[in-house]
């Protein structure tokens, strides 16, 4: 995975499911609360939740550009026994519970259209809505423009839970094949058009010259995972080595809770606990 993918996977997790990990946390009861892209209808009654996302940024070269936008889409996973939906069962000896998870999806330019679906594996039926939308890219040198919106209808009367399952959240873009310019830190020469950029929910930051990311989540330019993670978290609020300690301290029935909530978090308690003394260590930090 390359340094990009490696932070733009950061940026699509954070706040996916925060410590303690488990389904009756009561900061897991609001999910979903990063780079939200919002259905239209929603937005009209809500004009705090956006159904637009807009990147502006600069370039000094001609363009060949490469625009991707990545979201997660809400997943209903629902456990079925006997043909009976039900919020817990244990299978295998593994306890699981009814929840929600998310599946990543990536767009270019133009229409975006996601019909709905359904998989059933064994118990577990997952199931999605459709998704409507549009990603509208313009190049006007030295101006890059990238608009992301929302248009997918609504049932009259959704409530917010509802209303998720019909957003793009944790959006972001990846804008690559120019050489683009920091509007953090711009040359002089370009200061007043780097000002006069106009981001909606979103920031870019330099990735490298030729790699723009716009994130939800107000990053530097060229940012970095520390090489001593072992694995996201999806809590960047917080020190890894903290939220490494305090998960091999729960209790076995925390454990077994956490393990139950979702598959992601469940492969961070593996990961979690197959650490050796030697990469536990490289945790506490270094001199740079």
């Amino acid at each position: 995975m390359d340094a990009v993918a490696r932070i733009a996977d950061a940026v699509l997790y954070e706040g996916y499911v925060l410590w303690p990990y488990r389904r009756g946390a009561l900061k897991n009861q609001r999910r979903w609360t990063f780079g939200g892209v919002y259905p239209e209808a929603w937005t009209a009654l809500h004009p705090d939740d956006r159904s637009l996302m807009q990147t502006q940024c600069l370039i000094t070269t001609d363009p060949a550009l490469d625009v991707r936008v990545r979201f997660l889409q809400v997943v209903r996973r629902q456990l079925m026994d006997a043909g009976r939906p039900v919020d817990e069962l244990v299978v295998e000896g593994e306890r699981l519970v009814s929840w929600e998870e998310a599946v990543e999806r990536e767009v270019g330019p133009g229409p975006i259209h996601i019909p709905a679906g359904r998989e059933v594996d064994g118990p577990i039926v997952r199931t999605w809505h459709a998704l409507r939308g549009v990603v509208e890219v313009e190049v006007a040198p030295p101006v890059v423009t990238v608009r992301v919106r929302n248009t997918t209808p609504l049932p009259e009367g959704a409530d917010r839970q509802r209303v998720l399952q019909q957003t793009f959240c944790s959006t972001h873009t990846v804008l690559r094949g120019a050489r683009f310019v920091s509007l953090t830190d711009p040359p002089e020469e370009l200061r007043a058009q780097a000002e006069a950029c106009v981001n909606i929910g979103t920031w870019p930051v330099l990735v490298g010259e030729h790699t723009m990311l716009s994130s939800p989540i107000i990053l530097p330019d060229n940012p970095e995972v520390a090489p001593e993670s072992p694995g996201d978290l999806f809590d960047g609020g917080e020190i890894d080595q903290l939220l490494t300690l305090s998960i091999l301290a729960m209790t076995d029935e925390e454990k077994g809770e956490m393990r139950a909530a979702d598959p992601r978090t469940r492969a961070i308690l593996e990961r979690t606990e197959a650490l050796s003394r030697d990469e536990l260590t490289r945790l506490h930090g270094r001199w740079r």
